[in-house]
């Protein structure tokens, strides 16, 4: 069974209005293969949205839809209400770029100046600058810089135009922990100023250190949609670790059991509630001890979503 979300009730208050982005009842194919399947899926102003889903599950398709990149086979794809691709929307929206795309021959600071001069009121360029970190490293040639600082041109370059909606596709792929901070830093003031946000990462940390909410996606359908605590709590449940007597053959037959394994001395439980769980534990092994319990993380959800939802497409 596929642990789906419904849209919560959040601080976002949704009303056409709100509606930042949307792709409505969307279909699309590449040939034979259905790549999208009917997704109905919304980023409304001022949220951080992360787009999770295994390699091939839609993420990029969605985006370049919402980028108006490619129409969709059927349904309706809107960015601030209209056509993804008519001029005054694309001037209010920001994206990463793949690196391949960069002439490599230009300055940190002469591809700031040339994206810039496409958008009406770009930020200052010391503002890009010090936004990603790159004061340093304005005047170095794109094709003489580390695949860290190329991201953080790329996030620069995305920035620049001041956009109303940012497209983050892998972001922080290649930084150190530092850079990711201080990216992540820089997101959330973005948002604070009133921006819009839609994230792909496959760094579930990520997501859950940013999104206000988290939509995953695989093999085409939207299989759950929350906030991150929303989705740890309704597909993870309780992470318990105690050290114990009992076989993991008999652990996992505990009612509630979801998962059990070795961790060192201790064995690690995965529970849907911990409470019936433990006084089961406690029944049973009264020299139980060292235990510990933890909301299971985004990333435990995310594999149980995805799993799940693939034995159950290849079962129908």
């Amino acid at each position: 069974m596929i642990a789906t979300l419904e849209q919560p009730e959040t601080a976002h208050t949704e009303t056409p209005e709100s509606i930042v982005a949307s792709l409505e009842g969307v279909n699309k194919n590449y040939g034979d293969i259905r790549a999208l399947r009917g997704v109905d899926f919304r980023v409304r102003a001022g949220e951080v949205v992360a787009l999770l889903g295994p390699n091939g599950a839609g993420k990029t398709t969605a985006v370049k839809l919402l980028l108006g990149l490619m129409p969709p086979n059927s349904g309706r794809v809107r960015v601030f209400g209209g056509d993804p691709s008519n001029p005054e929307n694309r001037m209010r929206t920001g994206a990463m770029l793949q690196v391949g795309r960069v002439p490599e021959t230009l300055r940190v600071s002469e591809h700031i100046d040339l994206f810039s001069s496409y958008y009406e009121k770009p930020m200052p360029l010391a503002e890009v600058l010090s936004a990603a970190g790159l004061e340093k490293l304005s005047d170095r040639k794109f094709g003489d810089l580390s695949g860290g600082q190329r991201q953080r041109v790329l996030f620069a370059l995305a920035i620049c135009g001041n956009p109303d909606l940012l497209f983050l596709d892998e972001p922080t792929v290649g930084l150190d922990v530092e850079a990711r901070r201080m990216l992540w830093d820089e997101i959330r003031r973005m948002v604070d100023r009133g921006k819009t946000v839609l994230l792909t990462t496959h760094y579930l940390q990520e997501a859950d250190a940013l999104a206000d909410r988290v939509a995953v996606i695989n093999q085409g359908e939207i299989i759950a949609q929350g906030s991150p605590a929303e989705v740890k709590a309704k597909t993870s449940g309780k992470r318990i670790r105690c050290i114990t007597s009992l076989s993991i053959a008999t652990v996992r037959q505990i009612p509630g059991v979801t998962d059990v394994k070795d961790d060192r001395e201790a064995v690690e439980i995965h529970a849907i509630e911990a409470e019936p769980v433990v006084r089961e534990l406690l029944a049973r092994d009264l020299q139980l001890s060292g235990l510990e319990i933890t909301s299971a993380g985004l990333e435990e959800a995310f594999l149980a979503l995805t799993q799940d939802s693939t034995r159950n497409g290849n079962s129908n």
